[in-house]
């Protein structure tokens, strides 16, 4: 319904630059939600010295009564906030002055310059496609998730003879049955283990399965049945399949009464060998439910939410529970004014949450949330199934709430003590190395290479809250003129490339464009500001010289500040020396904090760094030759490694050879041949 409403707003404020690669959440699945939307402006009349109050009133003369979404924007077009309303007209007319409002609420009104709306044949559209800018364009003014990680699923593949079971992130692209979410790729991992062992499912991708001329070692530990090499038949598995999908669906007990039944069975007909196998993948299953941790005999699916609010902070806690089992929970921590309700703030998490994921049948809360029936119409509509949201009184419902809401209690108490422990650690570091201010935005950059091949530079970003993962950049360095191995190129390039495009997106002006948080807004709460306050390099005199070099050419040498971590002797770790400008260089006491916190980014954006490195390394080395050559897609690929064995043995076949292989035919014959042979 709303996958018409949106897509592309603004090109550009969506676009990415290909080199900067992100460690960071999939893309929202309604990525096309923002499609084609026809904004109005509310007319090009309205007077544009017109600012706040004033400006909003002129926009609301001309509204309609009608649902849809209306977004607000300062004086340098960002958007301020997004929101949704059953009548445009009544909701707008309620910022038509300050009196009334509270602080957060008259700041924003003051600062809007320009409005935009959209109208939607429902309130329900205009609900779902508020969700999905606020979690696009991230309003300053509106509760905002901050963790969008991706939930791993359980895919059981339908496009093949012999379905397998897989560990699955992301678009849901490949035909199958997915199950989930799960809170944790651990929590998948060990549940893809046990049902292995209970249902005998291959894990292996398909053209392993093609290849196969004997059974591989999962056979023979008896995780898996075999069907590649038809150690069991087709149909046998296809059960096999059927049961393991029925598991998953939440008919756990007619699954393991049924293979009860096959081993008493076998049991009466003294095939006590097959009784055997009956009973490990008994056992297998009571292994996945024992290790669910709180299991609901009344529940059989539900997401059950909890939120608690402390020290200006908030923490939702999510619990996962399908087929009567507990999937996992997960912890997150909006961005929300003080001053919200937790009414308020979990009705507006919830449908961020559900942007991209699919709810559960049953929705378990707290306390109430404004517009819960429209929520649950829009998450109905959404799922194509009845979707109702509860708020228990008393039972095991009501148990199930208390027990996230401890959870939640208890995952706050954590993130205050680390948010305590982070803010002393960063006015330690502003002492340490006599900068200006107590630094928001901390970024490390770090290179990775082994004698120059497979070179990749990473950049790993610091600030209150700890690291932010989303913020993380890596860079395949491309130069031509950088001779391999030279680590001051290479850093030469990252450092060009990421102040270019920093400059070309915010400006030249550096830190001090960030808008600053207001008084009454906590630091954790602020939002991160994009130039960083302090710049970490991993390196010595002659790889901060250089960064200084590039700075200078760029015109921001004074505006950001670098420090060189240099290796200490024989590269023991307490014993690093630190390059800071107009200072000589110098070491910490083994046992300052200081040190420990930059060890801990310097070690961190190394990890990020090292970890690029291998998976750009393993791509090249699982790179196959046949991929290169156009026109060669999976089919042909199979075709020629079934008839040739190898892609070495494709590029050695003469061209009469390369024909006689179904599906290649003299066109595509000449086009692999000579592609191996150009010389002659």
């Amino acid at each position: 319904m709303t996958d018409q409403l949106t897509q592309d707003i603004e090109d550009d404020e969506f676009e990415t630059d290909e080199d900067l690669g992100q460690d960071a959440a999939e893309p929202s699945s309604n990525a096309s939600l923002i499609a084609s939307i026809d904004w109005d402006d509310g007319g090009r009349e309205v007077d544009q010295t017109l600012v706040g109050a004033e400006l909003i009133s002129a926009f609301q003369k001309r509204l309609p009564n009608s649902p849809g979404v209306y977004r607000m924007f300062d004086e340098a077009s960002a958007v301020l906030y997004v929101g949704k309303a059953k009548s445009l007209k009544k909701r707008v007319a309620s910022y038509t002055r300050l009196a009334g409002h509270n602080n957060r609420i008259m700041r924003m009104i003051r600062a809007t310059r320009h409005m935009e709306f959209v109208t939607t044949r429902t309130e329900t559209e205009a609900l779902l496609l508020e969700a999905n800018l606020i979690k696009r364009l991230r309003p300053r003014f509106n509760v905002l998730m901050r963790d969008d990680k991706s939930f791993p699923y359980i895919l059981v593949s339908d496009d093949h003879e012999a379905p397998a079971i897989f560990k699955h992130r992301g678009a849901r692209s490949r035909k199958g049955s997915y199950f989930g979410p799960f809170a944790s790729g651990g929590a998948v991992g060990r549940t893809v283990a046990s049902l292995q062992r209970a249902f005998l499912l291959r894990t292996c991708t398909d053209s392993v399965y093609e290849t196969r001329t004997r059974p591989c070692l999962l056979y023979q530990i008896k995780r898996c049945s075999g069907p590649c090499t038809r150690e069991i038949s087709l149909e046998g598995y296809a059960g096999l399949v059927g049961d393991a999908k029925a598991f998953l669906s939440g008919k756990s007990g007619q699954v393991k009464q049924s293979i009860s039944r096959a081993m008493q069975e076998a049991s009466d007909d003294l095939d006590f060998e097959r009784a055997a196998v009956y009973r490990d993948r008994l056992s297998a299953l009571a292994h996945i439910q024992s290790h669910q941790g709180i299991n609901p005999h009344g529940v059989e699916e539900a997401d059950v939410f909890a939120i608690h609010q402390e020290g200006g902070l908030t923490c939702i806690q999510v619990f996962f529970f399908r087929t009567g089992q507990n999937w996992g929970n997960r912890a997150y921590f909006p961005k929300a004014d003080p001053s919200l309700e937790p009414g308020e703030v979990l009705g507006a998490f919830l449908a961020q949450f559900y942007d991209d994921k699919p709810p559960a049948s049953l929705v378990l809360l707290p306390t109430e949330v404004e517009d819960r029936e429209l929520l649950s119409d829009a998450l109905s509509d959404r799922a194509e199934r009845r979707v109702e949201i509860a708020i228990p009184k008393r039972g095991e419902k009501k148990d199930l709430v208390d027990h996230a809401s401890a959870n939640a209690r208890e995952a706050l108490g954590r993130r205050l003590a680390e948010t305590s422990s982070q803010a002393r650690l960063l006015a330690g570091l502003k002492e340490t190395f006599n900068l200006a201010e107590v630094p928001r935005r901390i970024e490390v950059f770090d290179n990775s290479h082994i004698s120059g091949t497979n070179a990749v530079g990473a950049m790993i970003v610091a600030g209150p809250q700890g690291f932010a993962k989303n913020q993380y950049r890596k860079f395949n360095i491309r130069g031509q003129d950088i001779t391999p191995g030279d680590d001051f190129g290479m850093m030469r390039e990252v450092m060009t490339r990421r102040f270019s495009r920093l400059i070309k997106e915010h400006g030249d002006a550096g830190p001090e464009r960030v808008m600053e948080p207001s008084p009454d807004e906590p630091a954790d709460t602020a939002e991160m500001p994009a130039w960083p306050d302090l710049v970490l390099i991993d390196g010595g005199k002659g790889q901060i010289s250089a960064v200084r070099t590039i700075l200078k050419d760029l015109g921001i040498a004074d505006k950001v500040t670098t420090i060189g971590v240099a290796k200490g002797v024989d590269r023991d770790a307490g014993r690093e020396r630190f390059i800071v400008e107009g200072r000589e260089p110098f070491a910490l006491p083994p046992r300052d904090p200081v040190l420990y916190f930059v060890q801990r980014l310097r070690d961190e954006a190394h990890r990020f760094a090292i970890g690029t490195h291998r998976a750009k390394r393993k791509k090249e080395l699982t790179k196959n030759p046949l991929d290169e050559i156009g026109g060669i897609g999976p089919s042909r690929k199979r075709a020629l490694l079934h008839h040739f064995g190898t892609a070495k043995a494709v590029s050695r076949a003469a061209f009469d050879d390369l024909l006689k292989v179904e599906g290649i035919s003299a066109a595509m014959a000449k086009t692999i041949y000579d592609h191996f042979h150009e010389r002659q």
